[in-house]
């Protein structure tokens, strides 16, 4: 019995000593920051644009010469005589080469890759900015589920006291049973609803957990965002404009296509220019009357060399022909490349008319949810006042217990449509900031920091 009384003490106090996960505080910034130096897929970028980076840098690396060292050992499928001797069927040859190309086509390679990076890098900053995008849209929602439990619990906790109510009035033989039976059965109706609440509140929050790169049960907390609503301080015109010259995804395929443009270019000098060659070799051959498992490789002691050395410098400038034809493979390079430079010129031309129209649906999404927000605060405000005085006469027995349900019933769903309209207009100012390529924040009341 002392034993077991110890080690239920040891336990209590192993319990009490052990640290409890800490709950961290997020805010919108500090979650982006977060994200952005977390994230795999943004890491996965880096490393891509590092790469570009590399090649961009040594880009020069394409006037060095190509040097290269061969040792050859070879022997004769059949003996030859020469003067009646025959000739050792074994042979050993060495050979050192250089050379060195010259066209117009490495100059604007040097270009290709350096117009490469620069798209890598507008590629990986649009990364960025959608990750953020991504990530305040994510925290919106969040705290929109959050503060709809809180409403979901407090039409549980109203719905409770009700039930007590029609209970106390029941035993009091002020109302029948079935009020009471009524009561209860909204009691239990809400039970499930706010358990499937919390449930999606903890799988999102586990989502937005990884997307920051932490564990997907971290404990975090959310500060709370304004819901201040204003009309965007901007004309259509101009959010176009700033849209067609700004969006990430306009900027990103602009620099694809100069990018293209340039490989292109090197193509065609590559193909319709001559080439200089300079070349330089040096050979030594072991002398083909020596046998070299028998005849000593180095110098003998009378100074006589067993290798017979060659080699020369040359000059080549040439051209390839086949280029000129259309029906080549090199002709069929060409006819790709200027084809793949329309796709994307279309896709540019189709790209900048569906942010017109995505501007255009946004603007009147906005207006719509101003207008709507404002009728829905004074609906809730009725809302309130109609369950208040509804609640009273039952409480006077000038009610029913169904008047009183729905009075709340319609409370509920004003304030949920309310919040629902304030979170959906700071969602779509969000895409709208993304879309005019302006940092997150410039459109809305809320203030925030952009990150690159």
């Amino acid at each position: 019995m002392a034993r077991f009384f110890h080690l239920s003490l040891a336990a209590m106090f192993l319990f009490c000593v052990m640290p409890v996960k800490a709950q961290e505080q997020l805010t919108p910034d500090v979650a982006v920051e977060r994200a952005i130096r977390n994230n795999l897929n943004l890491e996965s970028a880096r490393l891509g644009l590092d790469i570009r980076h590399r090649k961009s840098t040594h880009a020069w690396n394409q006037f060095l010469p190509s040097a290269g060292v061969t040792g050859t050992l070879s022997r004769d499928n059949w003996a030859s005589t020469t003067q009646g001797i025959t000739l050792p069927q074994w042979h050993v040859n060495g050979a050192f080469s250089t050379s060195l190309d010259f066209s117009f086509a490495l100059f604007e390679g040097v270009r290709s890759l350096r117009l490469d990076y620069e798209a890598g890098s507008i590629s990986i900053d649009k990364a960025k900015l959608q990750m953020e995008q991504a990530v305040r849209k994510m925290y919106n929602n969040i705290l929109l589920l959050e503060a709809n439990i809180v409403l979901i619990k407090d039409s549980y906790s109203n719905a409770q006291r009700q039930a007590a109510l029609a209970e106390a009035n029941f035993r009091a033989g002020l109302a029948p049973r079935l009020t009471w039976l009524q009561a209860q059965v909204a009691v239990e109706n809400l039970k499930p609803t706010v358990n499937d609440l919390e449930n999606n509140l903890k799988i999102l929050k586990g989502n937005f957990a990884l997307l920051l790169g932490m564990s997907y049960d971290a404990l975090f907390e959310l500060e709370p965002v304004s819901y201040d609503i204003a009309d965007v301080p901007m004309e259509f015109a101009e959010l176009i404009s700033r849209a067609a010259s700004q969006k990430p995804d306009i900027l990103e395929l602009r620099a694809n296509i100069l990018a293209l443009q340039s490989q292109k270019k090197a193509l065609s000098l590559q193909q319709f220019t001559p080439f200089l060659r300079l070349g330089w070799t040096l050979t030594s051959l072991f002398d083909p009357m020596l046998d070299p498992f028998k005849d000593p490789i180095q110098d003998n002691l009378l100074g006589i060399d067993n290798w017979n050395k060659g080699g020369n410098f040359s000059v080549t400038l040439g051209m390839n022909f086949n280029s000129l034809l259309p029906f080549t493979k090199e002709g069929q390079q060409r006819k790709d490349m200027d084809a793949s430079l329309q796709i994307q010129n279309v896709r540019l031309a189709q790209m900048v008319m569906e942010t017109e129209l995505e501007i255009f649906s946004k603007i009147n999404s906005l207006n719509a949810i101003l207008t709507t927000v404002e009728a829905q605060a004074a609906a809730v405000n009725l809302a309130e006042q109609s369950y208040r005085l509804t609640e009273e006469a039952y409480r006077a027995g000038l009610q029913d217990f169904q008047s009183v349900q729905s009075s709340a019933l319609a409370l509920d769903q004003a304030r949920l449509q309310l919040l629902a309209q304030q979170f959906n207009y700071l969602n779509d100012i969000l895409d709208l900031e993304y879309s005019i390529g302006v940092p997150f924040g410039t459109l809305s009341l809320i203030e925030t920091n952009g990150y690159n």
